[in-house]
C-alpha cells in the first residue's frame, strides 16, 4: 500500500510540474475536482463551523469575567490562567496538524474521524470549565482545576477546528466554489458568535447586572455589609452552568450535520494521502514561503486588535461606559450587523479584489472604537458606533480564510514535490490566532491588575478607567495600522489569484486526463 501511494503521489507530482509549464492547456474531459459544489454540502460544510465560534465567543465575552467576578479569582491568577491556557491551546494546533497530517484516509475520510472523535470531549470538559468547585477549595486548587480544564478544552478544540478548517482544501470544486462555501462558512460563523454570546449573555448577563444593583456606590461595599451576596452569586454560578449544557447540546447537533453532509474529495494537487515529510522539516518549508508568512503577519495584528477590544468590551461596558445592562445588546447589535455584512463583502471582494476589501474593512473599525471611548451612559451612541465595529468585524471573520487557500495553491505550484501538508497551513494559521487571544487576554487582565482593578469594589480608581480606555481603543488602533503596513507586501493580488486559479485547473485537467483509461 505504502509503495502504491508513493508512486500515484509522483505521477501527481509529474502533472503538477507539466501543469506549471504548460497552464494554458484546456481541459479535455470533466475533472470531479472542478464540478460545482451543491448546496447542501456548503450549508452542511458551514454548519461545522458553529462549535467553534459558540464556544469560543462565550470564552472570550464572559471567561474572563467568569475569572474575576463569580470565580473571585485576583487579577494576576486570572490573567495566569488566560495566558497559559492559550498559549498551550496555540502550540496544540501545529502538534495537531502534523498529527492529521500523518494520519491515513479511513473509510469516512481523513480530517472527519478526528473532528467526530474530539467532539464528546470538547463539550464534557467545555461544561467543566464553567463548573464552580464546591466546599470552598483553595486559591491554588482554583488555579489548578480552571488551568487544567481550560486546557483539555482547547486540546480538544484544536482536534475539532485544524481538521475542520483543512476541509475546505478537500470540498471539491474550483477556487470560486471553495470561496463560497467559505463565505457560507462564515456567514454561520458569524450567526454562531451570535447564537452563542446571546445565549451566554441572556442566561447570565441579568444576574451581573443585579449583582452590580446590590452596590452601594457612597461606601464601596454591597448594601448589607458584605463584599457579594451568597444567593445572587450562586445563581450567577447556576446560570453560567445552564448556558455551558445549552451551547454544548448545539456543539453535538453541529458535529452531526458536518459528518451527514460533508464528503471529503482530493484535489489535482491534494491525493489525502499521509504526509512524509518530519515535523521541523515541514515547519521549516511552509514558514519559507512568502505569501503564507505576509498573511500570518498581517492578520495575526489584526486579531491582535480585534480580540483585545472584544475581551475587554464587557469590563469597560460595565465599569466605563455605565452600560452593565445594556451590553448583551451591544454584543447582539454588533453581531447581527456582522452577520448582515458579509454578503456584502462577498460582493466586494469578487468585485474590487481581497487585499482592497481587507484595507477597507479594517479601517472601519477605527472610528468606532475611538468615539465609544469618549462618550458614556449613550445607548444610541454606543449602538450606531457597535453597529459600524460589525460591519468592520465581518471582514476579519470573511477574509483570512477567503485568503489562505490562495496562499495554500500559491505553495503547491511553487512546491509540487511537497504533498499533503495542508493541515500545517491551516494548524498554524489557528495557531497565530489563538496566541494573539492569548497575549491580548493576557494583557488586559495585567494591565487592570496594575491599575488595581478589584472584584470587591463597586467603584473603581481612575486608573482602572484610563487603563479600560486605553485598552479599548489606542492599542487596538497601533495594532491594525501595523496590519495594514504589512499587508501591503502581501503579493498575491488578483492578477496572481487569478493565474494561481488557471494553472491549478490546469493540473486538474491533467489529473483527470492521467486516472483516465485509454
Amino acid at each position: 500500500m505504502l509503495q502504491q501511494e508513493s508512486q500515484g503521489d509522483a505521477a501527481l507530482t509529474r502533472l503538477t510540474l507539466e501543469a506549471a509549464v504548460d497552464p494554458g492547456k484546456k481541459p479535455q474531459q470533466p475533472v470531479k475536482g472542478n464540478s460545482p459544489l451543491p448546496l447542501h454540502r456548503k450549508i452542511c460544510y458551514a454548519i461545522g463551523s458553529a462549535p467553534y465560534q459558540l464556544t469560543n465567543n462565550a470564552l472570550g465575552f464572559f471567561f474572563q469575567l467568569f475569572l474575576l467576578d463569580v470565580v473571585q479569582l485576583e487579577p494576576f491568577l486570572a490573567s495566569l490562567i488566560l495566558f497559559l491556557g492559550r498559549v498551550w491551546d496555540a502550540v496544540s494546533d501545529p502538534v495537531v496538524g502534523f498529527l492529521v497530517g500523518r494520519s491515513p484516509r479511513r473509510r469516512c475520510g481523513k480530517f472527519i474521524p478526528w473532528i467526530v472523535g474530539s467532539t464528546p470531549f470538547g463539550v464534557f470538559f467545555y461544561f467543566l470549565l464553567w463548573l464552580v468547585p464546591t466546599d470552598a477549595p483553595s486559591v491554588s486548587l482554583k488555579l489548578i482545576w480552571y488551568l487544567v480544564m481550560y486546557c483539555c478544552f482547547q486540546t480538544c478544540m484544536s482536534c475539532y477546528h485544524v481538521s475542520y478548517s483543512s476541509l475546505n482544501m478537500f470540498l471539491g470544486g474550483n477556487q470560486r466554489e471553495r470561496d463560497s462555501a467559505t463565505a457560507y462558512r462564515m456567514s454561520v460563523e458569524v450567526l454562531s458568535t451570535l447564537v452563542g454570546s446571546g445565549i451566554q449573555g441572556e442566561i447570565v448577563g441579568s444576574h451581573h447586572a443585579n449583582m452590580r444593583k446590590t452596590c452601594d456606590t457612597e461606601n464601596g461595599t454591597l448594601a448589607n455589609g458584605t463584599f457579594l451576596l451568597t444567593h445572587m452569586l450562586e445563581n450567577t454560578r447556576r446560570s453560567y452552568m445552564v448556558a455551558s449544557v445549552v451551547l454544548g447540546s448545539l456543539y453535538c447537533i453541529s458535529c452531526l450535520v458536518l459528518f451527514l453532509g460533508v464528503k471529503e474529495q482530493t484535489g489535482p494537487l491534494s491525493p489525502l494521502g499521509k504526509s512524509k515529510i518530519p515535523f521541523f522539516k515541514s515547519l521549516r518549508i511552509i514558514l519559507s514561503h512568502r505569501p503564507y508568512i505576509w498573511l500570518l503577519g498581517s492578520f495575526l495584528s489584526a486579531s491582535l486588535a480585534f480580540q483585545l477590544a472584544q475581551g475587554i468590551f464587557a469590563f469597560f461596558c460595565t465599569h466605563a461606559a455605565g452600560l452593565p445592562d445594556s451590553f448583551p445588546y451591544l454584543v447582539l447589535i454588533l453581531l447581527v450587523v456582522a452577520c448582515l455584512s458579509i454578503p456584502f463583502w462577498q460582493w466586494f471582494l469578487v468585485r474590487f479584489g481581497k487585499k482592497t476589501a481587507a484595507f477597507v474593512g479594517m479601517s472601519l473599525f477605527i472610528p468606532p472604537v475611538i468615539v465609544i471611548t469618549l462618550v458614556t451612559h449613550n445607548f444610541l451612541v454606543f449602538a450606531f458606533m457597535v453597529a459600524l465595529a460589525g460591519c468592520s468585524l465581518s471582514v476579519l471573520y470573511l477574509l483570512p480564510w477567503s485568503m489562505l487557500p490562495d496562499a495554500v495553491d500559491d505553495f503547491k505550484l511553487c512546491n509540487p514535490t511537497c504533498l499533503n501538508l495542508e493541515t500545517f497551513f491551516y494548524s498554524f494559521y489557528v495557531f497565530f490566532n489563538k496566541f494573539a487571544g492569548g497575549i491580548t487576554l493576557g494583557v488586559s487582565t495585567m494591565g487592570l491588575h496594575f491599575a488595581g482593578y478589584k472584584a470587591e469594589d463597586c467603584a473603581h480608581n481612575p486608573q482602572v478607567i484610563l487603563a479600560l480606555r486605553i485598552l479599548m481603543a489606542p492599542v487596538p488602533i497601533a495594532l491594525l495600522l501595523c496590519a495594514m503596513v504589512m499587508f501591503c507586501s502581501y503579493p498575491i493580488n488578483e492578477e496572481r489569484r487569478k493565474q494561481i486559479q488557471v494553472e491549478m485547473e490546469a493540473a486538474c485537467s491533467l489529473r483527470g486526463q492521467a486516472e483516465s483509461p485509454e
